[in-house]
């Protein structure tokens, strides 16, 4: 049987992730990227958030990743993070991809309500994305 605790509590914040920036793309890749995440904050810094997206190739994906804060002052703060995208049906469009799933890596700065990560791209068809949204706190934030 498995207890309800922390572990298991409510999300903290919910994401709306809303479009992306493919610098240095090759080829066209949608832009527009609506997506809803749900984050849990964990001690040390640590954030763990799962959700879905329509990708860059005009499908649904959902992704999980695991960042931690390196830098925070007042309402501003930058963190790195990893974590795994699954892109149906596009995975033999993306160099890392191992079959549908893709790894995720870069750094997530925020400001109040606004985030951007930063990924690096494969060096082929695209150089950076960069992609965007706004967080809501959730609970007693």
């Amino acid at each position: 049987m498995i207890a309800a605790g922390p572990v298991f509590a409510g999300p903290d914040r919910v994401a709306i992730h809303l479009g992306s920036h493919h610098a240095g793309a090759t080829t066209e890749f949608e832009e527009m990227n609506p997506g809803l995440f749900l984050s849990w904050d964990r001690p040390h810094g640590v954030t763990v958030t799962v959700g879905a997206f329509r990708n860059s190739y005009g499908r649904g994906s959902v992704a999980a990743t695991i960042a931690k804060t390196v830098f925070e002052r007042n309402q501003t703060s930058a963190a790195v993070f990893t974590g795994l995208a699954h892109y149906p049906g596009n995975g033999s469009d993306i160099r890392h991809a191992v079959g549908d799933v893709v790894p995720l890596a870069g750094v997530q700065l925020r400001y109040r309500h606004v985030f951007m990560n930063i990924m690096p791209g494969d060096g082929d068809t695209v150089d950076a994305i960069f992609s965007f949204g706004v967080t809501l706190p959730l609970g007693n934030q």
